[in-house]
């Protein structure tokens, strides 16, 4: 039993689990899961209670539907693949208060592109904007850009001196790189921040030639849980040092969960899991306490293009078709980023391949969104075997492909 704070510092906050606690069980859904659990008073007891998972935490929020105290509740679209955009609340401010009274890498005299996507009911862009505002800097929102419209963007950046920049790594893996194979540069950027994905070291060569003084300052979490964790350019890239109101535990089997320890969470992040494994470790950085150490993801998630595709739910929507035998979801990556995602099916030769696609591409929000300028990049293709492992005969239901 590992947890990311002493039980010194986290049993006198565990009231608020207790609450979420009170409220998981009024949900009809949830209710018998938690009829005959006690309030946990210790970290053994917070330990025993069932863990939550994404679509039980959906349910809750369905049933709950919260609403912030004393401010806007915003919602956000909170994972899943299929169907409509499952509902993450936060209050105005996204909690940003607790992340910048413990991590700074913005001040009053930085020039901020917010380069994370805004609108669709997405989190990451306004919760940047919460940061910036709480330090006082200069703020370039970005929406999104054209491939035609980099290099004047990019310019723009120099000329006003920009000198930090945040995103998904894949979405600034897109800056750096054209500016790269522009030839230009931006001197004055000394930082990058990211949230939304694993950092990808592709990244650090690029900043490099386009931005030699620029370091990499990280936030690790979820539209559920919110920041969890934060790191900075003497940590290693999967290593976050956890915030004082989010409780983190790591099972036997190095599988993640979370609780919140903060009374104004409105989602009842009690054990929740994201699918994350990792560890609890002390970080190189040499600072005092325990950091968690992410090791990757362990459950259907695959990232296209800084969104979550669950690779599960697509494969089992192809497989009820009438005349599909088999399904598997190939993800071609280029340079670390995913060119194009295809469906590969075992069927009959019957089954409406073309009208298969459009419903799945009209009713998966990763994949509309992801390929919303290039549509023709998922496809949906018969094929007479599927991608399988030649040592062990698996066949998995998602393959990732790199190709130069």
């Amino acid at each position: 039993m590992t947890f990311s704070l002493d039980p010194e510092a986290a049993e006198p906050l565990l009231q608020v689990a207790a609450r979420n606690l009170e409220r998981l069980r009024s949900v009809p859904e949830l209710g018998a899961r938690y009829a005959d659990v006690e309030a946990p008073r210790t970290l053994a007891e917070l330990a025993a209670l069932p863990p939550l998972v994404k679509d039980e935490l959906n349910t809750a929020l369905a049933h709950l539907r919260p609403a912030a105290a004393d401010s806007a509740t915003w919602l956000f679209q909170s994972g899943g693949s299929t169907g409509a955009p499952k509902v993450g609340y936060a209050p105005t401010g996204f909690y940003m208060a607790g992340v910048h009274a413990h991590w700074q890498p913005l001040d009053r005299t930085d020039v901020f592109v917010n380069a994370w996507g805004a609108g669709r009911m997405w989190g990451a862009h306004f919760l940047a904007a919460a940061l910036a505002d709480l330090s006082g800097c200069q703020i370039i929102a970005l929406g999104s850009v054209t491939q035609e419209e980099y290099p004047d963007w990019l310019a723009f950046f120099a000329d006003r001196r920009v000198t930090a920049i945040g995103g998904t790594p894949s979405v600034l893996r897109l800056w750096f790189g054209h500016a790269r194979a522009a030839g230009l540069k931006l001197p004055a950027l000394r930082k990058v921040l990211w949230l939304g994905e694993a950092w990808q070291p592709q990244l650090a060569d690029d900043m490099a030639e386009v931005a030699p003084q620029a370091e990499r300052w990280g936030m690790f979490g979820s539209t559920e849980t919110w920041v969890v964790g934060t790191n900075t350019p003497d940590c290693p890239a999967d290593t976050f040092h956890t915030l004082p109101e989010q409780l983190v535990h790591a099972d036997a089997d190095q599988l993640l969960d979370f609780t919140t320890l903060n009374p104004a969470m409105l989602n009842p992040v009690l054990r929740y899991r994201t699918g994350d494994a990792g560890e609890l470790t002390a970080c190189p950085c040499g600072l005092p306490g325990r950091a968690m150490r992410v090791l990757g993801r362990r459950d259907s998630v695959v990232q296209v293009r800084g969104l979550g595709l669950h690779v599960d739910e697509l494969v089992a929507r192809a497989e009820r078709e009438p005349g599909v035998r088999q399904a598997q979801v190939l993800v071609t990556q280029q340079g670390g980023r995913a060119a194009s995602v295809e469906l590969l099916l075992l069927a009959d030769p019957a089954v409406d391949l073309a009208g298969l696609r459009r419903e799945l591409f009209a009713a998966t929000f990763t994949l509309a969104t992801a390929f919303q300028h290039d549509p023709d990049s998922f496809r949906v293709r018969a094929v007479d075997a599927l991608i399988s492992n030649g040592r062990t005969g698996k066949t998995a239901n998602s393959v990732v492909r790199e190709v130069e």
